[in-house]
């Protein structure tokens, strides 16, 4: 975003400068940077902190009025939805409205997959459509690749391990099917307007038949038709650094989950993190956030993983507190 340079209403601008010691012009144009150093980050990208509302958990839809509210007055305008919350598009779009909020993107997992609901990105495309179109929306992001067939815990064994396992076994081509489901998706939703992605874990990061999931998934997928959410709380419990990260994809990123993560996190593939609130942990947001803004990102989602240290609505209001002051 550039500057506006002072103008001199009566003399040219170059004769006002003239007339100015060197000096004085000096304090004026410092005096300008250094306002501009103070705005934070989302004010100056002119975009709007949004929030990712499976953060709020299942209590989130008991009460659709009261959360939405509480979100509104604590400064939240942008939501994604991490499904249609047990009511019908309408019912929640009409909430959002009555607090002043928006959606910009739900999530629509692969039918199958546990928690996958009724709306799935395997649903009638026209179905498809006139949800998100009763919602405002025109974005749908698969929030994490199918799980392999026949996927169940061995004795003993608990869930995280047991998904790093099947996903493991499952080789190169589940994650080649898994793109060649994206495409054909995004394909057959074009025509309606909506734009689909694919949010990350850490399993796609995960060696597989001498590459990665994630590597297979932005080489097989056309970018013309499917973009990426990039969660940087994941990229970073993988083991990679999300400002590097975000500059090898400049053009495939299209939204942001901001998450943060303890120092104590390990590197690893198989959805373990040690999660806090968003400013609490290790992420370097002054360099993350510009770094997203400039590989493509259009939509900035706060999320974090349980357990939480406190309620779940004032983890949200610490990290928009902290992220409404960030500069960057």
């Amino acid at each position: 975003m550039s500057l506006n340079l002072f103008e001199a209403p009566a003399l040219g601008r170059r004769q006002f400068l003239s007339g100015l010691s060197a000096g004085a012009a000096g304090i004026v144009l410092g005096g300008s940077a250094l306002a501009a150093g103070r705005r934070g980050f989302f004010d100056r990208i002119g975009k709007p902190i949004g929030i990712q509302i499976y953060t709020l958990g299942d209590e989130a839809g008991k009460d659709i009025d009261a959360t939405f509210a509480r979100l509104s007055q604590i400064g939240y305008r942008d939501l994604e939805l991490p499904g249609l919350l047990g009511k019908t598009p309408a019912a929640l779009k009409a909430a959002a409205d009555r607090a002043g909020l928006r959606f910009s993107s739900i999530h629509l997992p692969f039918q199958g997959m546990p928690g996958g609901g009724s709306l799935s990105l395997m649903s009638d495309p026209q179905r498809i459509a006139d949800d998100l179109g009763a919602l405002g929306i025109f974005q749908g992001v698969a929030p994490i690749a199918p799980f392999p067939v026949n996927f169940r815990p061995q004795h003993g064994e608990d869930m995280k391990a047991a998904i790093g396992r099947s996903f493991a076994a499952a080789g190169k081509g589940h994650w080649q099917r898994t793109a060649a489901t994206l495409n054909e998706r995004a394909a057959a939703l074009r025509p309606f307007g909506i734009v689909i992605g694919y949010h990350n874990h850490n399993i796609e990061f995960a060696p597989v038949d001498g590459t990665t999931g994630w590597d297979v998934l932005v080489s097989e997928t056309d970018p013309k038709l499917v973009h990426f959410e990039v969660d940087v709380g994941w990229v970073t419990a993988a083991g990679l650094d999300p400002v590097a990260f975000f500059r090898k994809h400049t053009g495939r990123c299209r939204w942001m989950h901001i998450k943060d993560v303890k120092a104590s996190t390990q590197t690893n593939f198989v959805l373990s993190m040690d999660p806090t609130e968003v400013g609490s942990g290790k992420q370097d947001w002054a360099r993350i956030l510009p770094a997203a803004r400039a590989a493509g990102v259009e939509h900035f989602y706060l999320e974090q993983e349980p357990p939480f240290t406190m309620p779940r609505i004032d983890a949200a209001a610490k990290g928009f507190t902290f992220l409404s002051r960030l500069k960057a």
